[in-house]
């Protein structure tokens, strides 16, 4: 598989932040997270997906949860200082964000939306999240996707 320029990659490059890309076969039928830490060798604990809710005050935000998890939306809720927020609809993250279900990188959206980073990404070294293409990770360190996308870590499983 070709290594492609995404926008998120772009984005790490002209501020010279430290990655690393991988790339793997996307089956269409299975993009579970699970599926995608297997095919590139990485524990699942360390693989993150990027999900982007609506909350009641603050509008779109956007959290990075291991693929192992599940976003507890009342933690998700404390962490941006909302009362109640809830998943956007699939059809509404293109436009919103650029990207597409199973491709949606926290890094390079359309636009800056608030941003948290579940607080377990600061065990490890290097986490890895989607480059904003189905078929490629980012591996980065938590204190670099944290300053690129200008997040904060929360509990948020």
């Amino acid at each position: 598989m070709k290594t492609q320029k995404t926008n998120a990659v772009r984005l790490l490059e002209a501020n010279n932040i430290h990655h690393s890309t991988v790339t793997y076969e996307v089956d269409e039928s299975d993009l579970t997270g699970i599926t995608v830490a297997n095919k590139i060798g990485v524990e699942p604990e360390k693989v993150f997906k990027t999900l982007v809710t609506r909350g009641d005050k603050t509008g779109i935000n956007v959290f990075c949860i291991p693929v192992t998890g599940e976003l507890i939306l009342k933690k998700a809720a404390v962490a941006c200082g909302d009362k109640k927020i809830e998943m956007i609809k699939e059809k509404e993250l293109l436009p919103l964000t650029g990207y597409i279900k199973g491709g949606c990188s926290p890094i390079g959206m359309k636009k800056h939306f608030p941003t948290f980073i579940d607080e377990t990404a600061q065990l490890f070294d290097e986490i890895s999240v989607s480059a904003g293409i189905r078929g490629m990770q980012i591996l980065i360190k938590p204190a670099d996707l944290l300053r690129i996308t200008k997040g904060d870590f929360a509990e948020l499983i």
